[in-house]
């Protein structure tokens, strides 16, 4: 008898293979999505609502030790998050995040791409921003190289998600933007992205951070929901480390 584990039956192995039908032709930014994609959404979707730590043989981590008040240890040079590596292909990538205590990953965004987020312990507060179109309307006075780092954005939704919540889903035009924070203590969760970064094709990942009004000076009336986003380096604060996935091996 086949165990239930196994690399055929893990659910781990299901989720890839529903991502390489779903992701295999997704529509492109400005495309409404056809009936076929959005139905392999939905199972992809579903399947990522069951998943759990366990299928994937994570073991939640405990906060970090350490004195009232005192640093982070990723202060000292421990990473303040990991990724673990499960499986790529041309059109996705799939993976896990791996949270300290206190840690954030910035605001970011995810050019072209889809994607899908699975809590799998701990909880999360993701922050999703759209880019909207239209040049920059600034203070005339604001240096034009940070004009041209300028977006004007809107804050879609802020929510606190744990491994009973169902997938946090973006695509090319929606919640492409997110911060994501490690609420109460470590946190992971699992990751799909669909196609995966690839610098050369033009899906770098850029970082941004959110400029209050007197920042930006902006000389139209503003909508209350808009936000400005000034594209900046990379947080020195910010920085992945790696370290190996016990789960189950999966085969495409």
């Amino acid at each position: 008898m086949m165990p239930r584990d196994s690399n055929m039956t893990s659910i781990v192995q299901r989720i890839a293979r529903q991502a390489l039908v779903t992701f295999r032709s997704p529509p492109r930014a400005g495309e409404e999505p056809g009936k076929s994609f959005m139905e392999n959404q939905s199972k992809l979707k579903s399947l990522m609502t069951e998943v759990r730590a366990a299928d994937l043989k994570l073991v939640p981590r405990r906060a970090d030790d350490g004195s009232p008040g005192a640093p982070p240890p990723y202060h000292h040079g421990a990473p303040p998050v990991t990724y673990m590596h499960i499986c790529e292909t041309d059109h996705f990538s799939m993976g896990v995040f791996l949270l300290k205590s206190g840690a954030s990953i910035p605001l970011h965004d995810h050019p072209g791409m889809h994607g899908m987020l699975k809590v799998m312990y701990g909880k999360v507060r993701i922050s999703c921003f759209d880019r909207l179109a239209g040049s920059p309307q600034v203070n005339p006075q604001l240096p034009p190289a940070q004009v041209d780092a300028l977006r004007r954005s809107v804050l879609r939704s802020t929510g606190e998600y744990t491994e009973e919540s169902g997938p946090c889903v973006l695509t090319p035009d929606r919640d492409n933007l997110h911060q994501i924070d490690a609420v109460d203590g470590p946190t992971a969760f699992m990751d799909i992205l669909a196609p995966p970064y690839d610098p050369d094709d033009g899906r770098d990942c850029h970082y941004y951070k959110v400029l209050t009004e007197a920042e930006v000076k902006n000389t139209e009336k503003k909508k209350e929901e808009e936000v400005w986003l000034m594209e900046i380096s990379q947080p020195q604060e910010f920085w992945c480390g790696g370290e190996p996935y016990p789960g189950p091996e999966v085969c495409l």
